[in-house]
């Protein structure tokens, strides 16, 4: 039986380890001697190629998604998938966890990386506690992946044919301890470029068309941030300028709009689309706009097996099983994307992506525990 002793002692072992997106490889090298020394059949595919010129920063250190296999001890059972992210967000260099009140967190000014690593710990915990207490147990699957942080860039490249499971689990959502994730939305990314004309701001600013002042006229008139129940909308990079004496010929922003609803999407692109268009047209400068698809919305019908096999689960453990959809992304979405029916559980994180991310000791072991029934359970299916 598993010691949360152990479980903490890993988990602080691997958030000591820098992994910010595109700076995957300590980990990822970490994780496969992990894998290799458990017994599972370990390999890193070729993402890194697809996805180099896609990572934010100068940093890109080659790594690949991990996938690894665990024969099961019953072929008969189905195949599971197990998955969660080797990134983090930043700042995420130098984490300095300590324990406070049965709670882990980051003494410093950096994120703590919870938000995947406690995944990842309690992923590896279930393969041991698999291997050591000879569970009867089908095929397990397991997936780290690169780049989630980045707009799901692992997942969405990885090297899907050298899956074959029926069903997945993906650890990777703040939300409480029996949570269970079964509808996310679509994410588009949406690039404007605002073309006006250069000109002396000093001498003669009436020459120019300030690329910076349409962009902000626009932006006072776009709706943003929650649109309605299922939708949201948010520009969250802008670079434009070059200098103070020169009025601004051009200006970049970098924005998404996310729903469940694919109509309701297409309706919040359009209508940023034609205001930056109005805006432009109005001031006589011009406006480009590249869109892209980042993933699918996914699903789950609740009578799925797996789904009604993760409530009847936590009941057994005293947990409230709750069904629930989200508004952020996740590798469930891509995993979904690819015919792999897949939840994503709520590991009772919290301020995820903030300095003040924690973790409570004892969900690791709630979650290990969830996980382990599940797995015992699925010749029910």
């Amino acid at each position: 039986m598993f010691k949360e002793e152990n479980i903490v002692n890993k988990f602080i072992e691997l958030t000591k380890i820098d992994s910010e997106s595109g700076q995957e490889r300590a980990i990822a090298d970490k994780l496969k001697m992990e894998l290799l020394n458990l017994g599972l059949e370990v390999n890193e595919d070729n993402v890194a190629d697809k996805i180099q010129n896609d990572i934010e920063g100068d940093i890109k250190d080659n790594t690949g998604n991990i996938i690894a296999k665990l024969k099961g001890s019953d072929p008969e059972l189905p195949t599971l998938l197990l998955s969660a992210h080797m990134d983090t967000v930043k700042p995420g260099q130098d984490v300095k966890p300590v324990i406070e009140d049965g709670t882990i967190f980051s003494e410093s000014e950096t994120i703590l990386g919870a938000d995947d690593k406690a995944g990842i710990t309690m992923i590896l915990t279930i393969l041991r506690e698999l291997k050591q207490r000879k569970l009867r147990y089908g095929d397990i699957e397991v997936v780290f992946t690169v780049c989630e942080e980045e707009g799901l860039l692992g997942s969405r490249n990885l090297a899907v044919d050298k899956l074959n499971a029926d069903y997945g689990i993906v650890y990777d959502s703040g939300e409480e301890v029996g949570t269970i994730i079964t509808e996310g939305p679509a994410q588009t990314e949406i690039k404007i470029i605002v073309k006006g004309k250069a000109a002396h701001a000093g001498r003669e600013p009436y020459k120019g068309i300030d690329a910076i002042k349409i962009a902000g006229t626009a932006l006072a008139k776009v709706n943003l941030g929650k649109i309605d129940e299922e939708t949201t909308a948010n520009i969250g990079i802008i670079k434009g300028g070059k200098a103070t004496n020169i009025v601004p010929d051009e200006v970049e922003l970098v924005g998404e709009v996310r729903s469940r609803d694919e109509v309701k999407l297409e309706k919040q692109i359009q209508h940023m689309i034609e205001i930056f268009k109005d805006t432009a047209r109005e001031y006589g400068a011009e406006v480009e706009f590249e869109i892209e698809r980042l993933f699918s919305p996914f699903k789950l019908n609740k009578d799925l097996p797996l789904i009604q096999l993760a409530i009847d689960s936590a009941k057994e453990l005293d947990f409230t099983p709750e069904l629930i959809t989200t508004r952020a992304g996740s590798d469930a979405n891509i995993f979904n994307d690819y015919g792999i029916p897949t939840f994503n559980f709520g590991l009772g994180t919290n301020h995820g992506h903030t300095p003040d991310e924690n973790i409570q000791i004892e969900n690791f072991t709630k979650i290990i525990k969830y996980s382990l029934n599940i797995i015992e359970n699925l010749n029910s299916l």
